[in-house]
C-alpha cells in the first residue's frame, strides 16, 4: 500500500510539474517558461531600448502572450525591424494567434504588411475608424479583419478598450490575470486616464499594470504630476510608459512608483505570475 501510494504521489508531482511548462523562449534571452495562467508581454518595437542587440525605431508593438493564445498589438513603422526583432527575442510570427491595432498612424500600423507576409493565418482587429485602404491590403494579404467600435472580448482574456477618442479613435488592449487587470496602449491619444477609466468602468477590476505609449511628450510638469496623481487615485500598481510617454513623463512616474515603474522599451519582456 505504501509503494502504491508513494507511486501515486510520483506521477501527481510529475503531471503538476509539466502543468506548469509549456515550451518557449521568453524575451531578454530569460529562457523561462509560461507557468499555468501567466501573461508575458514582450516589447518587440519602440524607440526606446533595453536590449542593444534589438533595433530601435519609432513606434510600438507588443506581443501578449497567455497560456492559450499570442496577441500582437501593433506593428511599429517598419516590417523588417519588426520581424527581425520578434525572432531574437523567440516570438515567431507564425505562433500570433491575433494581431490588434490601435490606430492609423504609421508607426503603428506600417509593420502590418511585412508581418501578414509571413503569417497570413490571423485575425486583425483594427479601429473601425482606419481608412479602406486598410482592410484592403489585409485582404490582398490573405488575412481576416474585424472593424472595433465598442468594448468586447477579442481572445480568451484579451479584450479591446473599444474605440476611443474624436480627432484620432485609438483602441487599447485590456488583459486580465491573476493581479488584476493589464493595459496597454499604442499611442494614447485620447488620454491615457481615460483609457485607464474605461477599462476599469468595462471589467470592474484593479488595474495592475498601464504600459505602452502615454502620449505625453513636451507637456508641462505640472500636468504630468496631476496624471501621475490620477494614477494613484485609481490605484494602479504598476507603470511601463515608453514610446511617445516622453523622459519626463517616465522621470517623474520612476519618481512616484520606485520598485513597480518599470523601464520600458524594445526587448522588454514583463512577466505577469
Amino acid at each position: 500500500m505504501k509503494t502504491h501510494l508513494a507511486f501515486i504521489l510520483f506521477i501527481l508531482a510529475v503531471f503538476t510539474l509539466l502543468s506548469f511548462l509549456v515550451l518557449g523562449e521568453e524575451g531578454d534571452r530569460a529562457q523561462r517558461v509560461i507557468a499555468s495562467g501567466e501573461v508575458s508581454l514582450t516589447v518587440v518595437y519602440d524607440n526606446y531600448s533595453v536590449d542593444s542587440d534589438l533595433q530601435t525605431s519609432w513606434g510600438f508593438g507588443c506581443v501578449v502572450k497567455t497560456e492559450k493564445t499570442m496577441v500582437l498589438f501593433d506593428t511599429g513603422g517598419d516590417g523588417s525591424i519588426l520581424l527581425s526583432n520578434m525572432k531574437k527575442v523567440g516570438r515567431v510570427p507564425g505562433d500570433v494567434d491575433v494581431v490588434a491595432i490601435s490606430h492609423v498612424h504609421g508607426d503603428h500600423v506600417g509593420g502590418l504588411a511585412g508581418f501578414l507576409e509571413e503569417n497570413n493565418q490571423v485575425t486583425v482587429y483594427i479601429p473601425a475608424s482606419l481608412p479602406d485602404s486598410t482592410r484592403e491590403m489585409i485582404g490582398r494579404k490573405g488575412a481576416r479583419y474585424v472593424d472595433i467600435t465598442e468594448s468586447r472580448r477579442i481572445v480568451d482574456d484579451v479584450h479591446t478598450a473599444g474605440e476611443l477618442g474624436t480627432w484620432i479613435k485609438e483602441q487599447s488592449l485590456i488583459v486580465e490575470s491573476t493581479h488584476g487587470l493589464i493595459i496597454v496602449t499604442g499611442c494614447a491619444h485620447p488620454g491615457v486616464v481615460n483609457i485607464v477609466k474605461k477599462a476599469k468602468a468595462y471589467r470592474e477590476e484593479e488595474v495592475h499594470l498601464v504600459m505602452g505609449g502615454f502620449h505625453l511628450m513636451g507637456t508641462p510638469e505640472g500636468e504630468l504630476l496631476g496624471i501621475v496623481d490620477e494614477f494613484r487615485k485609481m490605484n494602479v500598481n504598476k507603470v511601463a510608459p515608453s514610446h511617445c510617454s516622453g523622459d519626463l513623463c517616465r522621470e517623474l512616474f520612476e519618481e512616484e512608483y520606485g520598485e513597480d515603474f518599470i523601464d520600458s522599451g524594445v526587448g522588454r519582456t514583463i512577466l505577469i505570475d
